[in-house]
């Protein structure tokens, strides 16, 4: 599907024209958008626009990393969408040029809609051109990403408030889990901002002076976002450790409370294994009390050894 957007030369804004009607002579500026299109609809960037291949292979290729080519007065920018669920990134591509400005993305997303609806507003389109329209686009895509960032950083704020459970393995999955979807935040995240840097440092769009601010207020969202998510990163790697210490921790218990039980039990094995071997010059199986006699002497060995063992300290 293809949408068009044509602000004329006497500040008319015209919706919905095919691409192939447009008069480029009349218009002072076209934002032409490709969702799914077509392969009669991808035909166009090279039949009508002439765009250069390696773009247009760039685009009929997912998932490229953010970047930014040019060629000649032609840009080219690589971006990631946010899918809020999956936390997976969606590319999308838009091409730059005089008079023009083409995106073209393979699903359906909110974030072009939203920057469409902006640029529909009268002063936009009168007062501004493209580089307006490629600035809604991208504030609108890093916007996106702030609800992904901000429900982890609220689940992990709900996480530190509870109280420690027993379920401590329970506890770590969690852990693990939030970290793997900060290191997928992380993974689009931090090459956007490396795109926006290159674009508010580039030389080679003309016109970029006046919309420099613009650009560099999306840096800077883009710079808080990566501190967010480097913030939250250092905070579940102090859980992660605090819960591997608790597991530790009561591993060890666990372990000293038997090894206790074991050592108790070790004299009271051996006198039982002593009078067990069933010799018949053994004079204290002929005892009438060495039976009770035995007992009370196994007795009084592992009561007195638990004392010990307690006054020591190995029960706490």
């Amino acid at each position: 599907m293809i949408r068009t957007l044509v602000v004329t030369k006497d500040r008319q804004l015209i919706e919905h024209t095919p691409v192939q009607d447009i008069d480029r002579e009349q218009a002072r500026w076209i934002w032409v958008d490709f969702c799914k299109p077509s392969e009669e609809e991808v035909e166009l960037l090279d039949s009508y626009f002439h765009f250069h291949p390696l773009a247009i292979e760039d685009c009929l290729i997912h998932m490229q990393r953010p970047k930014m080519d040019h060629y000649e007065d032609i840009h080219f920018f690589v971006m990631h969408a946010m899918n809020d669920k999956a936390l997976r990134p969606v590319e999308v591509d838009m091409f730059v040029g005089p008079g023009f400005v083409v995106t073209f993305h393979w699903k359906p997303l909110p974030e072009i809609d939203e920057a469409w609806s902006k640029m529909l507003r009268k002063p936009q389109f009168e007062d501004h051109g493209p580089l307006y329209a490629a600035y809604l686009v991208m504030d609108e895509l890093v916007d996106h990403y702030f609800p992904a960032v901000e429900a982890i950083e609220d689940q992990l704020l709900e996480f530190e408030a509870e109280e420690d459970d027993v379920e401590i393995q329970g506890k770590l999955s969690e852990v693990f889990d939030i970290r793997n979807k900060l290191l997928k935040l992380r993974k689009t995240v931090l090459p956007m901002r490396d795109l926006l840097y290159r674009v508010i440092n580039t030389q080679r769009i003309d016109g970029m002076g006046h919309y420099l601010m613009f650009f560099t207020d999306i840096h800077d969202h883009l710079l808080k976002l990566s501190e967010m998510v480097d913030s939250n990163r250092d905070m579940t790697s102090d859980m992660r450790d605090h819960y591997m210490s608790l597991s530790a921790n009561r591993m060890n218990t666990i372990m000293k409370t038997l090894t206790v039980i074991t050592t108790i039990f070790m004299p009271l094995t051996f006198i039982a294994g002593v009078y067990g071997m069933n010799f018949h010059n053994m004079p204290e199986l002929n005892w009438n009390a060495g039976y009770f006699g035995v007992l009370l002497i196994m007795l009084a060995l592992g009561v007195s050894m638990y004392l010990w063992f307690k006054k020591k300290g190995w029960f706490d």
